[in-house]
């Protein structure tokens, strides 16, 4: 268990480094967030590499973090070419002034490498387990929940490009497909990813690493995700306040009158 465990935060350590150098000579912190779901799959790999013979458990968890994982990455490399650093970033940049780089490094790349590493502790415990018991039925539930959720997020987010790419669009709020039933269905898809990749992870013995999903959940609700995002484009998108008086804003519901 240990070596999976070192192994994985030294990879992510010399990952994260890594990208901090690229972003130091690009003058562009925002490339970490496109390196996010394809850190997973580094680590769901390493983990698989590292612990041979791989059960058909193991290879069905690091697929699936792969299917999650390069989507995401190649979608937000789609996402943000052309488009200087992210607001966020720049906030910093300038709260920071010439400690921006040091201060990044810590609070950004070093940090997220430590959220992945945390957050994939379910494949990495599967992995060192190894449990050689058939699949079964959590197996099948949690593999349906993984593909419900990647359906929700890759669905939304191609709704939300298609959405934005017409000019007509401009200022308006996208109510329609998936995002008529939830305000964030690719925060929601998230939530079922890595919900569905634990059941797995359990049911090859890795119950313990329940706190990772608890994790990612309070990530996506309460710190990086709906609550960080709803923060601001109440003030960007006026029409916003009527859309969440009618729309869940996290699990899928049916649109309510707004009365």
């Amino acid at each position: 268990m240990a070596v999976t465990l070192v192994t994985n935060a030294l990879v992510l350590l010399a990952l994260m480094s890594g990208l901090w150098i690229v972003a130091t000579r690009l003058r562009d912190v925002s490339i970490v967030d496109c390196c996010w779901g394809a850190a997973f799959v580094v680590v769901a790999w390493v983990s698989t590499t590292l612990n041979r013979p791989a059960s058909s458990r193991i290879l069905l968890l690091a697929g699936l973090t792969t299917l999650w994982g390069m989507r995401l990455s190649l979608y937000l490399l789609w996402r943000k070419r052309g488009h200087a650093e992210d607001r966020r970033y720049q906030a910093m940049r300038d709260y920071h002034g010439p400690r921006f780089w040091w201060v990044s490094l810590i609070t950004v790349f070093l940090l997220q490498g430590m959220l992945v590493w945390f957050v994939a502790l379910p494949l990495q415990f599967a992995a060192v387990i190894a449990n050689p018991a058939p699949l079964g039925w959590l197996d099948a539930g949690g593999t349906a929940l993984a593909l419900i959720g990647l359906a929700f997020e890759a669905g939304g987010d191609w709704q939300l490009a298609r959405f934005q790419a017409d000019p007509a669009n401009k200022g308006r709020v996208l109510d329609e497909g998936f995002w008529r039933y939830t305000r964030h269905p690719n925060y929601f898809g998230d939530f079922c990813v890595w919900w569905g990749l634990y059941a797995v992870a359990a049911a090859g013995g890795a119950w313990g690493t329940i706190l990772s999903p608890v994790v990612m959940t309070v990530l996506l609700l309460k710190i990086s995700g709906v609550a960080l995002l709803e923060k601001s484009i109440g003030e960007r998108r006026p029409q916003y306040a009527k859309y969440v008086r009618q729309t869940n804003a996290f699990f899928p519901g049916p649109p309510r009158d707004d009365a």
